[in-house]
């Protein structure tokens, strides 16, 4: 028996081709975009827990407080000194490990040469933390002595390919060299940090810019991310309560009055596990994802579904009266209603299971596009997504179950007797079923158009908003300014010699990276005194140069020069976010007045414009200027002129491997650098576009089967409204106005959803656009213009037909 219901399942799909595929289709694709999208958040949300500990282990982080109590920041790293002092004060804790992040030229010979960034110094405990799968080395002695070095395996083959890498000689900036102890795998995509090379922590101490006395005292260097193992169901909030007063017994008490510590600054626990998602603090290891975009594409992936199944639902009810007729015949054949409940139940789920074996393999197809898309490495086997793909199963039977029900119930329970002399009637509820399955699949298709317009208009902004700076025809270089020493100002003036460059200038960090995670307590003079409370301030280190390099504007006083020596050691710059934090209501009243950064005193000396340094997804935060102690820079600015950057180029890399020979000449342009900084939201708004498109084209799908379908059932009442002179426009306008009417009012429920979520995407931001009123016409427009098409179409084509072929069988 279930043979033949097979056989007559697939007889209906043939004879009924445009349905068939209209339902195959949409069902399909919406599957298929759902099962990536689920792909992609399954990934979001399994960061980091691949660790065996995962669930013990708690990162460190520290915020900065006003005299008002605002946070000024909130770092994801702190100072080093925090390490070893709470494993003391905590006796709890089972490890303690500090990690500082760098990035360095990486050596074996001139040929084997590289730039690195994700280079890591790390403390022993790093391996009874973390789960790091080691191929060669001993966990236990590899990192305790200095200048010793680990590797993934992706590095020995990129550095000693075809050796055994242990007791191999790595070369640090020309001034380390570290021996090569052990190899391990490289850390899965789904961690929130991804080290190549750890080198020991210990290295440090003998360090020119550490050094031993400066990781046991300087609480103002939080570049230092630290993390605590705590033992099986400990207490955690315990620990976290203790903080103030841990603090206030660590770090000396500030200012003339004492100040605690804790009254400016406080230290918290976050959880391994939630640092992708959750964690979007000032300074971050990598950069993170966001669990609101998980809960957008979630909603998308839904909404993809959702209208799918509506479609599906839609035209399985639809069409059931036109095989009234053969359940009547069935019937007095001796079918009884079971049998055929059966039946259609069976068809419906044949066509849900169908959708799903294509939707994996439309899937597998479609994974590479997904991954170049959300830049993960996502991966679709039945072997490591069986779960997934058995879900998937079981949500088309359940689909197939809802869809089949309703027609299979209804017509099982037709009289045979009234079926078969015409008398059946679909009914009223079944209509206003289908009206509501309508209105919800162009409500949620109205949302898509709306969040794609208010994402594209976001990025406009973003990219058109005036930065305060000179981003245009700037190269950006990284060096260690120990390399070039005395040798900087002639190669500051060779570059200069060449009219294809403009301006020169060096700074610790440029604009488009994050401000340097370094803390220093300001104070700035009053009317007769320093002030007694310190403000926390991150600094930028730059030169004489970099302000003109930029074009950043002096608002008040002057910018550093050479002409007065005490700078190096003795002035200040104030960005207006910085002067207005220290009181200054007018830039000007400040110059000349006293003010202390950490251990430096000297005098404000100049006031500039505030300026982006940042993505605008961060405010404008308070910087203070200095030029850094010895000169220890990191980064050149290199202004070109904009009709001959190739020449300008050309130059700079032949000075560059003059002066630096062992550095490969790496660069970036300034502006690319800022437009990469929201390449996640470019992203969204092209896959908002595709799915919106998805959506919409479902929709119509469904739209037309149902305009089909009713054109269909009033095909004599179209005829008999010819004969009695209707005009072709008055009848499409007939057919097309009740569509019109349901597409009409799902713009109207899907407006306030649609503003909802878009105010809510928007706040991630700190300069953001407004959600004009135009996007919700706009979008309203487009609806219903695809509506009218979609649907004019086949009442057109009812409108012209022959009358005489509608009436001659009545």
């Amino acid at each position: 028996m279930f043979r033949n219901y097979l056989k007559i399942a697939f007889r209906n799909m043939l004879r009924h081709k445009v349905y068939s595929f209209i339902n195959l289709f949409g069902l399909t694709v919406g599957l298929t975009c759902c099962l990536l999208i689920t792909l992609y958040i399954t990934n979001e949300l399994s960061y980091d827990k691949y660790h065996a500990k995962a669930d013990r282990i708690y990162r460190v982080t520290r915020n900065f407080v006003n005299q008002d109590g605002t946070v000024n920041l909130h770092l994801g790293n702190i100072a080093p000194p925090f390490g070893p002092l709470l494993k003391s004060y905590f006796p709890d804790l089972k490890e303690v490990v500090r990690v500082l992040q760098n990035n360095a030229v990486v050596a074996v010979n001139p040929e084997r040469t590289f730039n690195e960034e994700d280079i890591f110094f790390a403390e022993p405990a790093f391996f009874k933390i973390f789960t790091v799968p080691l191929l060669s080395g001993n966990p236990a002695k590899a990192l305790n002595e200095p200048n010793t070095v680990m590797m993934t395996e992706k590095m020995a083959e990129k550095y000693f390919p075809n050796q055994n890498p242990l007791g191999q000689v790595l070369r640090l900036d020309s001034q380390l060299n570290l021996k090569v102890t052990g190899v391990y795998e490289s850390f899965p995509a789904n961690s929130h940090f991804h080290p190549n090379f750890l080198v020991s922590f210990v290295t440090l101490e003998d360090s020119a810019v550490f050094g031993r006395e400066n990781l046991r005292t300087n609480y103002g260097s939080n570049n230092f991310a630290t993390y605590l193992l705590f033992p099986k169901d400990y207490p955690v909030k315990n620990v976290a309560a203790q903080f103030p007063a841990f603090l206030d017994k660590s770090m000396p008490a500030e200012g003339a009055n004492a100040v605690k510590a804790s009254s400016w600054t406080n230290l918290f626990l976050q959880k391994l596990t939630d640092i992708h998602l959750y964690s979007h603090l000032d300074t971050e290891l990598e950069e993170n994802g966001d669990i609101n975009t998980v809960y957008l594409f979630t909603a998308i992936a839904l909404f993809i579904l959702l209208i799918a199944c509506i479609n599906f639902m839609n035209l399985s009810t639809a069409r059931s009266s036109i095989r009234a007729k053969e359940i009547g015949v069935r019937k007095v054949m001796g079918a009884t209603q079971p049998h055929l409940v059966v039946q259609f139940l069976a068809e419906s789920m044949l066509f849900a299971l169908l959708a799903v074996f294509i939707a994996l393999l439309l899937t597998k197809l479609m994974l590479p596009v997904m991954n170049s898309f959300t830049g993960r490495e996502l991966s679709f086997t039945i072997q490591n997504s069986w779960l997934l793909a058995l879900a998937m199963v079981g949500l088309a039977a359940l689909v197939g179950l809802l869809a089949g029900s309703y027609p299979a119930l209804f017509l099982a329970s037709f009289q045979p007797v009234k079926v078969l002399k015409g008398k059946l009637t679909t009914g009223k509820n079944s209509i206003s079923l289908r009206k509501v399955l309508v209105i919800l699949q162009f409500a949620i298709s109205v949302v898509l158009l709306v969040s794609t317009a208010v994402v594209y208009k976001q990025l406009s902004y973003l990219r058109n908003r005036a930065l305060g700076l000179d981003k245009d025809h700037i190269v950006n270089l990284n060096y260690n300014s120990t390399q070039l020493g005395p040798k900087y100002e002639a190669f500051r003036q060779e570059l200069l010699s060449n009219a294809a460059i403009k301006e020169v200038g060096r700074s610790i960090g440029v604009p488009s990276d994050r401000l340097l995670n370094s803390m220093g307590n300001a104070r700035l003079q009053t009317a007769d005194s320093m002030a007694a409370s310190p403000v926390a301030f991150q600094y930028l280190g730059i030169d004489q140069d970099f302000i003109q390099t930029y074009k950043i504007k002096l608002l008040a006083g002057r910018n550093f020069s050479e002409t007065y020596p005490t700078d190096d050691s003795m002035a200040f710059l104030l960005n207006e976010s910085g002067a207005k934090l220290l009181g200054l209501n007018n830039p000007q009243e400040g110059i000349g007045r006293s003010l202390e950064y950490g251990n430096r005193k000297g005098r404000l000396v100049g006031v500039l414009q505030d300026f982006h340094f940042e993505s605008m997804h961060e405010k404008i935060k308070p910087i203070i200027f200095i030029i850094p102690d010895g000169r220890q820079y990191s980064d050149i600015s290199v202004k070109l002129q904009g009709n001959n950057i190739a020449a300008g180029l050309a130059h700079l890399e032949k000075t560059w491997k003059k002066f630096l020979p062992e550095n490969p000449f790496d660069y970036n342009f300034l502006d690319e650098s800022f437009g990469r900084l929201y390449e996640a939201e470019q992203k969204q708004g092209l896959l908002f576009t595709i799915f919106a498109g998805i959506a919409i084209l479902i929709a119509c799908l469904g739209l037309f089967g149902l305009a089909s379908f009713a054109t269909e059932q009033r095909t004599k009442e179209i005829g008999i409204r010819k004969v009695l002179g209707a005009s072709v426009s008055g009848i499409v306008t007939m057919l097309s106005k009740d569509f019109l009417k349901l597409v009409l009012l799902a713009n109207i429920i899907a407006w306030p959803l649609a503003w909802y979520g878009m105010h809510r995407w928007l706040q991630d931001f700190a300069y953001r656009t407004t959600i004009s009123w135009w996007i919700f016409g706009v979008a309203a427009v487009l609806a219903l213009v695809v509506a009218l098409l979609t649907v004019s179409s086949h009442a057109t084509k009812a409108a012209v037909a022959n009358p005489v072929k509608a009436l001659k069988t009545e």
